[in-house]
C-alpha cells in the first residue's frame, strides 16, 4: 500500500470528535508485530541511520536478457513483479540493482514495479555505476561507448542520470561504485560522488569490488570463500562502514549430494571441488542438527549472519534468520572452510577488540596489550 499524498486540505475527510485516538500515545502507536523477521529492521551503519530489512533482495534474477548467463533461468515482467511482491509482502524493504543488470532491464522493471504500487519512498533502493552498459545482445549501440564505462565524472553522471529515468525516481537511496577501474583518481571520484549528495539525487555511498588500499564496503563472502575477512572486514569494523556481501548462498554450490548430481551452475558446469563436498557435508551434519528443517543455504546464510553479528554489524532464506548456532556449532562450520587471515595478521594477530574478551591471540600482542 503507497502511503497517501494528498495534494491539498480539502482532500482530508471531515473532522470527527469521535476518533479513538483521543491521547498523546494513541497517536503515535507502537510498530506492528512484523509478518516475518524480515520485518525486524537494522540501522544500516554506524554512520547511516536508514532503516534497512535485515536482508537484501539482489536484483541480478530480475529480468530475461541474461537467459544464458544465468543458466537457462530467466524472469520476465510479470514474474519479477510476483518475486518483488513477495519480497515486499514478508516487510522488505531493502532492494539491490545495478545499470547494467539484464542489460538495464533490470532497474526498468524494478522503476515500473515501485511506479505501479506508489512504493517509492517505502524502499531503500540501491544501485550502481561503472559497467559498461551497451554490450547487449541486441547490439544496438553502434557509437563510441567508450566513455560509458569506469569510475571518472562522465561516466558517473551519464550512468546516474539513465538509472534514474530507468527507475522513475528523482534520487537513490545508495549509490555504490562498482569496481575499481585503477584509473580515476580518488579526488575526482570523492568529489564528484560529493557533489551528487549534496544535490540531494543520491543519500549513501558505496563501494563494491575494490582493493582495500582504496577502501571497500562490499564484496563477495560466504561460508566458502572468506577472503573480506583479512582486510575488508576490519577496516570496514574500523570506520564503521555498514557491509553489505553479495553471494552468501555460494552462487548455488551447498547442495545436498543427491543435489549436486544435477546441480546446474550459473557459470558453467564445473563440477564441486573437494572443499566443497567437504563443506556441504559439514552444513549438512548442522542442519541435521537442527533438526532437519532447514536446507543447506538457510544454515550457510545464517553463518554469514551470525558472523556480521559477531563483528558487530528468499522467502524460502528467512528461516535462516531464525536460526542461532551454539558455539560449537559456529566452531564446527568455520573449521570446514579453509581459511588462514594471511601476513601480517596470522603472526601479529588481529585487533583485540574485535576479538570474544577483547584478549590478544598472539605472543606478540600479548607482549604489548
Amino acid at each position: 500500500m503507497a502511503a497517501p499524498k494528498e495534494t491539498s486540505s480539502a482532500e482530508f475527510s471531515p473532522s470527527d470528535p469521535s476518533d479513538s485516538r483521543n491521547n498523546l500515545l494513541a497517536l503515535f502507536p507502537r510498530a506492528p508485530e512484523p509478518k516475518t523477521e524480515l520485518g525486524r529492521y537494522r540501522i544500516l551503519s554506524p554512520t547511516a541511520g536508514v532503516r534497512v530489512s535485515p536482508i537484501c533482495l539482489g536484483s541480478m534474477s530480475v529480468g530475461d536478457q541474461w537467459t544464458s548467463f544465468m543458466g537457462g533461468k530467466a524472469m520476465d515482467q510479470a514474474q519479477s513483479e510476483e518475486y518483488l511482491d513477495e519480497f515486499y509482502g514478508a516487510g522488505g524493504n531493502f532492494i539491490d540493482t545495478a545499470n547494467n543488470y539484464h542489460d538495464e532491464q533490470s532497474e526498468h522493471i524494478i522503476g515500473e514495479w515501485m511506479e505501479k504500487r506508489g512504493l517509492r519512498d517505502s524502499i531503500v533502493l540501491a544501485t550502481k555505476y561503472t559497467t559498461y552498459t551497451l554490450n547487449r545482445k541486441d547490439q544496438v549501440f553502434k557509437g563510441i561507448g567508450v566513455n560509458y564505462c569506469g569510475n571518472h565524472k562522465k561516466s558517473l553522471r551519464v550512468s546516474l542520470e539513465n538509472s534514474l529515468r530507468k527507475l522513475r525516481t528523482d534520487y537513490v537511496d545508495i549509490l555504490y561504485v562498482h569496481w575499481w577501474d585503477h584509473s580515476t583518481s580518488i579526488e575526482e571520484l570523492m568529489q564528484s560522488l560529493n557533489a551528487l549528495v549534496q544535490s540531494g539525487k543520491v543519500l549513501y555511498l558505496g563501494i563494491s569490488d575494490t582493493p582495500v588500499s582504496q577502501a571497500n564496503d562490499q564484496g563477495q563472502w560466504s561460508i566458502g570463500l572468506r577472503d573480506m575477512e583479512r582486510e575488508i572486514i576490519p577496516m570496514c569494523r574500523h570506520n564503521r562502514m555498514a557491509i553489505a556481501p553479495y553471494g552468501v548462498l555460494g552462487q548455488g554450490r551447498f547442495k545436498t549430494p543427491e543435489e549436486m548430481k544435477s546441480r546446474s551452475q550459473i557459470r558453467g558446469n564445473d563440477p564441486a571441488s573437494e572443499d566443497e563436498l567437504k563443506l556441504c557435508a559439514v552444513l549438512q551434519e548442522v542442519a541435521n542438527e537442527l533438526g532437519g528443517k532447514y536446507s543447506l543455504s538457510n544454515v550457510a546464510m545464517a553463518w554469514t549472519r551470525q558472523m556480521m553479528t559477531d563483528y558487530g554489524t528468499y522467502l524460502t532464506r528467512l528461516k535462516a534468520l531464525k536460526i542461532k548456532f551454539t558455539e560449537e556449532q559456529m566452531k564446527k562450520l568455520s573449521e570446514a572452510s579453509p581459511f588462514s587471515h594471511g601476513f601480517p595478521t596470522a603472526g601479529f594477530g588481529m585487533d583485540p577488540r574485535a576479538l570474544e574478551g577483547g584478549s590478544p591471540n598472539t605472543p606478540l600482542m600479548n607482549a604489548v596489550m
